[in-house]
């Protein structure tokens, strides 16, 4: 099964999707004139700026959605796993991949905002790729195509979310518990199933509200200490970051062989961490109360700043700093040892345990415990938030049968069918927690494989929605204005919730006055 799911991996994750990636984040920096830079101020003013009701979120619950979703073992566990097997040049990589994939971001997620809908069953919004390929092309010649295009994605995400990425979570959970404190894997997977069970069956209300109080804490509390660790180490920050840019570029004499590695780790576990272009940052965006798209699409550009700039930053310098760090080639810890730091143990395994090893070189007998309390949150957030992604699709394949579902109403297909979407993730969660690393990394790589795949190629014949709303959103700035979407006067068709939001305001407008 392992050599089967490898040559799936192998398939989904060849060159072609490494350079489409890079490539789809080049071209819409250009076309956005740099939006990741010029928009910076305005990313940060909106998270404060946005407004929340009883059908959508806040822009801060939003990111807070989306971060959950993108914080997790990607960015502790993942940034090992890349310095591993492509060396420290693997995290300039990362870093280039962000930079350039929050333009992808903001595109993705302004379409998202655009083309959401207000589920008939909650009354909450929801939204994703699923929901822009079909409403998008409603009325041309290609609508069919693009119809099964949406649906094809939502199964896609279903799979990916709700049953292939979770396992990774929490196996890094797991590993770093019973590192910890030896709690066997099974306690640990039973553990979770409750804390989990208890959070995906309360709705997007719930999941917003548990993310905005956990996720801010733990990334900042997670910074704040590993910068101390770098702060410590300072004098090892020079060769550091020569080392970084030597082996990105294959520069350094002992790992200048792997340079290909280098740019496959950083871009392959770049997207896994904070997922631009993959199509998951959407559906947070859609669920935002904003007055223009554009504005979600800043704040999810933003979001990817934080994920790999910061959380990841921080972890890669402090496995660096410390020392904690092997370099083994071809990919695989059976590969020859090209470098090391001095400080891991001869039987130290790729993952939590680099980063718990470096902690524990500064704060003795307190890394490992404090990963474990770490990876616990970032770990069961991104589970939550695979969740609530798996349900939105869910809701989108079943279509007008969601609106029948009537809890406790057993018969109902679409009660029926988000029954066993949470016992399949509650499922997948726990089998992660005793399956091995290997072949829970790579069962979530071809999760966020397949729907980059699908993403990236569909938001590049869908981008011109979303670079109208840049362009109407800073033309109304320059007015002086908040900014306020109407898709009309733009010619974007299939943003029936913004026609119908904004019919209702004249309405409104008419009524006032008449009286």
């Amino acid at each position: 099964m392992s050599d089967v799911l490898s040559a799936i991996n192998d398939v989904i994750w060849s060159d072609w999707l490494v350079y489409l990636c890079l490539a789809t984040g080049v071209y819409f920096s250009i076309r956005s004139r740099f939006l990741q830079v010029r928009h910076v101020k305005g990313m940060i003013e909106q998270l404060f700026r946005g407004e929340k009701s009883a059908s959508g979120v806040s822009s801060f619950q939003a990111l807070a959605m989306s971060l959950s979703g993108r914080v997790g073992t990607g960015n502790v566990a993942g940034v090992a796993t890349a310095i591993a097997f492509g060396g420290p040049g693997a995290l300039f990589w990362m870093w280039t991949v962000a930079f350039l994939g929050a333009s992808t971001s903001f595109v993705e997620s302004t379409l998202g905002q655009m083309y959401k809908t207000r589920d008939p069953l909650t009354g909450e919004y929801r939204g994703g790729p699923a929901y822009y390929f079909s409403r998008a092309f409603a009325h041309t010649k290609g609508a069919g195509f693009f119809k099964v295009y949406g649906y094809v994605f939502a199964a896609v995400t279903v799979l990916a979310c709700g049953v292939l990425m979770p396992g990774v979570q929490t196996n890094s959970m797991a590993t770093a518990i019973s590192g910890a404190w030896t709690i066997p894997s099974w306690a640990v997977a039973v553990g979770s199933v409750i804390l989990l069970a208890l959070v995906v069956m309360g709705g997007v209300k719930r999941i917003a509200s548990v993310a905005a109080f956990v996720v801010p804490f733990m990334a900042v509390g997670y910074i704040i200490l590993a910068l101390i660790v770098v702060v410590i180490n300072a004098a090892q920050l020079p060769e550091i970051l020569s080392l970084v840019f030597r082996s990105a570029f294959g520069m350094d004499s002992a790992l200048g062989a792997i340079i290909g590695l280098a740019v496959m780790w950083g871009v392959k576990r770049g997207v896994y961490s904070n997922e631009a272009g993959q199509g998951t940052g959407p559906h947070a965006a859609a669920a935002a109360e904003v007055s223009h798209p554009a504005k979600q699409g800043l704040v999810q550009a933003f979001a990817v700043y934080i994920d790999t700039l910061f959380v990841c930053s921080a972890t890669g310098f402090l496995i660096l700093s410390t020392g904690a760090y092997r370099v083994f080639s071809g990919g695989s810890e059976d590969g020859e040892v090209l470098a090391e730091g001095g400080l891991l143990s001869a039987t130290a395994t790729v993952g939590p345990q680099y980063v718990q090893t470096g902690f524990d070189s500064v704060f003795p007998g307190v890394g490992a415990a404090f990963i474990a309390i770490t990876l616990v949150f970032f770990c069961l957030t991104t589970v939550i938030a695979y969740y609530y992604m798996a349900e939105t699709n869910l809701r989108f394949l079943l279509g007008n049968s969601s609106s029948r579902m009537i809890p406790g109403l057993r018969t109902s297909r679409g009660r029926a069918s988000t029954v066993a979407l949470q016992v399949a993730i509650l499922v997948a969660a726990a089998y992660g927690c005793v399956n091995t690393a290997a072949d829970a990394w790579v069962m979530g790589d071809i999760g966020v494989g397949l729907m980059a795949w699908l993403n990236i190629v569909g938001i590049l014949v869908l981008q011109k929605p979303a670079f109208k709303a840049l362009k109407d959103f800073e033309r109304q700035q320059k007015l002086g204005l908040d900014p306020v979407f109407d898709p009309r006067p733009l010619g974007i068709t299939g943003a029936t919730f913004w026609e119908s939001y904004k019919s209702a305001d004249a309405d409104r407008e008419k009524e006032s006055a008449r009286v």
